[in-house]
C-alpha cells in the first residue's frame, strides 16, 4: 500500500495544545519521562514477578494454589509489560538513552521482539491508527471483524463470545508464529517500514527466544515435571495475552471511535494527524489511580497517542489540557467513565459488526 498522508498544513489544534504542553513542562521544571515514581514502579513489579516465579518453580504449592499464581505472573508480567517495556520503547521511560533501551528490550524477556514491535506499534499503529491496511492491531480477520470495512462471515455472530479465546490465545501466536514468520519473510506490519535489521537484533532475537523458553519452560519442566510446567505456562500466556489484548482493545475498538478511510484519490486523510488520533482513541477509568498505576496510563490512551514520548506520569495533568484545548476547538473527545463501561462498548461493538451482512 502507498504512504498515506495527514492534512497537516494548517494544524491549529495540535499547535495549540503543544504550546501548553510545552508551557507545563518548561514553567514546573520537569521531565516528560517517568523519573522516580516509574523507577520505584517498575522495581516492585519486577520483584513481585520474581518471587512468583521463584514460588511456582522451586517451592511449588498445591496444583489449584500454582493455578491461582500463574495467573496472577501473567497479570504480572502485563503490567511490566505496560509499565517498563511500554515506556521503554516510546523513549519516556528515563531520560537516559541507555535505560530507555534496556526497559523496551524487557519485551524480549516477555517472549516477543521489541524492535518487531516498535515497528509494528511505533510506526504504524500510531501513525495510521484504525486505518484499514495501515493498522495491523485491527487486523484480525478473518477470525474477528472490528469494522464495518472488513468482510463479514457467519461466525463473527459470535465473536462478542469467543474473544475470550482468541485474545487468550494471541500472545502465544505472536511468540511462536507471527514473530517468526516476520522473520524469515522480513515482513513486519502493514505499511511502509524500514526491513534493515543490523547484526546485534538477529543475535538479541535467538538469545533472547532461547532464554525465554529455557526459563519457562525448560527449567520448570526440570523441577516440576513437563505436564504441569506446559500447563502452568499455558495460563500464564493465556492470562497475559488476554490482559494486553483487552486494554489495547478498549482504546480503539470502541462504540465511539472511528475507522476513517483515506481518500481514493489523494491518499490522504483530510484532518491533521492531531485530529486523526483523537477521533480514533478513547480513555476509560482516567478518575481510577489503580487502575492507572496497573495499566501505565494506558487508560489515558488519547493523551498517549498525541503524545508518546511523554511518560504516563504526566498524563492526568496533559488530561486536563488536551480537554481544554478540545473544547476551545469544539472537538469531540472520546472517554468511557469506567473500566467497565469500556469494556461494554467494546462487546457492544463486536456484537453489532458480528450482526451485519
Amino acid at each position: 500500500m502507498s504512504k498515506i498522508s495527514f492534512d497537516n498544513k494548517q494544524r491549529p489544534f495540535f499547535r495549540s495544545l503543544k504550546e501548553k504542553v510545552n508551557s507545563y513542562f518548561s514553567d514546573n521544571e520537569l521531565r516528560k519521562s517517568g523519573g522516580k515514581k516509574l523507577y520505584t514502579k517498575s522495581i516492585i513489579l519486577v520483584l513481585v514477578a520474581i518471587a512468583l516465579y521463584v514460588t511456582l518453580v522451586f517451592f511449588t504449592p498445591s496444583a489449584w494454589l500454582s493455578a491461582l499464581m500463574c495467573a496472577l505472573l501473567g497479570i504480572v508480567l502485563a503490567f511490566i509489560g505496560f509499565n517498563i517495556m511500554h515506556e521503554g520503547g516510546h523513549q519516556s521511560f528515563s531520560h537516559r538513552s541507555w535505560l530507555n533501551k534496556t526497559s523496551a528490550y524487557f519485551f524480549n524477556f516477555l517472549g516477543a521482539s521489541a524492535h518487531f514491535w516498535k515497528i509494528k506499534h511505533n510506526i504504524n499503529h500510531h501513525t495510521y491508527t484504525n486505518i484499514e491496511g495501515m493498522d495491523s492491531d485491527i487486523d484480525l480477520k478473518p477470525l474477528m471483524r472490528l469494522h464495518e470495512d472488513q468482510p463479514h462471515y457467519w461466525f463473527h455472530r459470535f465473536q462478542h463470545i469467543y474473544w475470550v479465546f482468541l485474545y487468550g490465545a494471541a500472545y502465544l501466536a505472536w511468540i511462536f508464529y507471527y514473530d517468526f514468520q516476520k522473520y524469515f519473510q522480513g515482513w513486519i506490519s502493514q505499511g511502509p517500514e524500514s526491513k534493515e535489521r543490523k547484526r546485534k537484533e538477529h543475535v538479541i532475537f535467538w538469545f533472547t527466544k532461547l532464554l525465554y523458553i529455557s526459563i519457562y519452560l525448560l527449567l520448570p519442566s526440570l523441577m516440576v515435571g513437563f505436564v504441569p510446567a506446559v500447563l502452568g505456562f499455558v495460563i500464564v500466556s493465556f492470562v497475559f495475552g488476554l490482559c494486553i489484548s483487552v486494554v489495547f482493545q478498549l482504546a480503539h475498538v470502541v462504540e465511539s471511535t472511528e475507522f476513517p478511510v483515506p481518500n481514493q484519490e489523494s491518499n490522504q486523510v483530510e484532518k491533521e494527524w492531531a485530529l486523526h488520533q483523537i477521533s480514533t482513541t478513547s480513555n476509560f477509568a482516567t478518575s481510577n489511580k489503580v487502575i492507572s498505576w496497573m495499566f501505565g496510563g494506558l487508560n489515558f490512551q488519547v493523551e498517549h497517542h498525541l503524545f508518546p514520548r511523554i511518560s504516563h506520569i504526566h498524563y492526568p495533568q496533559l488530561n486536563k489540557l488536551v480537554k481544554e484545548t478540545c473544547q476551545e476547538f469544539n472537538i469531540v473527545y472520546h472517554e468511557y467513565p469506567s473500566f467497565a463501561r469500556a469494556f461494554y462498548s467494546h462487546l457492544v461493538h463486536l456484537k453489532a459488526l458480528g450482526k451485519a451482512a
